[in-house]
């Protein structure tokens, strides 16, 4: 199908769990609206995770309004594709208007009557509304530390599937938050020798007093905490995988994983590392007892009937690694024969060329998702209006506020708030 320059309301661009939010929300108020995908629906659930990938929250923290996964019980973590199928059973439930296999080139505003041009593989159209729903994680990236010796082979963790992937050998892993851990400990369980390079991150307890991590945070009230936009994402070590369990890296190295500092250049085959190694475990395991100490802080002042958990405090003594830590090593001697880059993305905005949207790095320029640049919105952004944004179990109520906002201005620039206001004035002062 080919698009001749129609107009729409609003176009939002991105079927994952944002836009389809976006989508739901703009649907129940009525406003007329199409979704844009390059790929599919939920696409980057599926192809951007590797194989065993479950989610990291249990699965009643992963639904949206009015549909429970009933293919699963709610402590259950579910794989990867059957969140990817969730989300597309929703989307069909609310009818999303989507189109797939479409690319949005470019977006710039119409001179004459300040609405939106697009252009996509197929074919132009315009919109008065523009809802970016892409996300902050676009472009896989790799730090620039240097050449890497090329019989090493080397993928991000968008591009790790399985174990058997790798060439033989042992495998360095880079990335401290919850990919870098899982990959680390997947390959380690298939037998692999593992070196994991980390830097900063947080720690948090799966479970503690008989409630997942996921439920302390709504109580304490920190998937709602009310934050500044930001482009930095969140680093925490915390995993699903086999039921769930407590990332704790001192833990990973008693098993046999070797852990590194960060990486800060390799030539060659010689890698050299940060002296940060024992610092940044240190500091996680403090956060880790911070947040148990606000959970306790937080069952007392309410009386809670919990059960207590003195264990989740003991903390394991520093390995040999972490208290000497090595600052060189050679993937030669070590028989290194690939890494796995788990470090992140870098935000792609160059289709949108509207002055305003985007600030001097190239990041959206917004206040709680409505941009500097009138007409434009963003969602699934970290941070967005809190610390749950970027996840699915706040994504709702962020889709459900830039709604309200597009909901508003329209009836602004329709007549239909003013007259709303009038008759209400009217009614007030006797005169209707």
């Amino acid at each position: 199908m080919k698009f001749h320059n129609q107009l729409h309301d609003t176009i939002v661009i991105g079927a994952g769990q944002s836009g389809i939010a976006m989508s739901g929300n703009l649907s129940r108020r009525g406003i007329e609206h199409i979704v844009l995908e390059q790929d599919d629906v939920a696409n980057r659930w599926r192809k951007w995770r590797w194989d065993s990938l479950v989610a990291n929250g249990p699965a009643w923290s992963n639904c949206l309004p009015g549909m429970p996964d009933d293919n699963f019980d709610p402590s259950d973590f579910q794989p990867k594709d059957a969140v990817a199928d969730y989300l597309e059973r929703f989307a069909k439930k609310i009818e999303m208007p989507v189109h797939t296999g479409v690319q949005v080139t470019k977006v710039t505003r119409n001179r004459e009557d300040s609405t939106f041009a697009l252009e996509t593989s197929r074919g132009p159209l315009r919109a008065k509304r523009i809802v970016s729903a892409v996300g902050a994680f676009q472009n896989p990236f790799i730090p620039d530390v240097g050449a890497v010796d090329p019989d090493i082979r080397q993928l991000h963790s968008v591009d790790y599937k399985n174990p058997d992937q790798l060439p033989p050998g042992a495998v360095l892993v880079v990335g401290a938050g919850s990919s870098g851990a899982q990959i680390a400990d997947e390959l380690h369980d298939a037998g692999r020798k593992v070196f994991l390079s980390i830097s900063a991150h947080n720690r948090t307890p799966r479970r503690y007093r008989g409630r997942d991590y996921n439920w302390w945070l709504g109580v304490l009230g920190d998937w709602d905490r009310q934050t500044e936009a930001s482009s930095e994402h969140y680093t925490v070590a915390v995993s699903g995988a086999n039921g769930g369990k407590t990332i704790d890296y001192k833990e990973f190295a008693q098993r046999g994983v070797t852990l590194l500092g960060r990486v800060e250049a390799i030539d060659g085959s010689t890698v050299r590392l940060a002296d940060n190694l024992k610092g940044d475990i240190e500091r996680g395991d403090q956060s880790l007892v911070n947040f148990l100490r606000r959970i306790d802080a937080y069952v007392e002042q309410h009386d809670l009937a919990v059960p207590e958990d003195t264990d989740a405090y003991k903390l394991i003594p520093n390995p040999e690694c972490v208290e000497n830590p090595m600052l060189e090593i050679f993937m030669a001697s070590e028989k290194i024969s690939s890494i796995v880059w788990a470090t992140g993305f870098n935000v792609d905005y160059s289709w949108l060329d509207v002055e305003g949207a985007l600030d001097q790095r190239g990041y959206p320029n917004h206040h709680r998702g409505e941009s500097a640049a009138d007409g434009i919105y963003f969602i699934g952004l970290p941070f967005l209006t809190s610390f749950g944004s970027s996840f699915l179990i706040s994504i709702w109520h962020d889709a459900d506020m830039v709604a309200n906002l597009i909901e508003r201005r329209a009836r602004f620039e329709s007549g239909e708030q003013y007259l709303q206001s009038a008759l209400f004035a009217g009614k007030e002062s006797g005169k209707a």
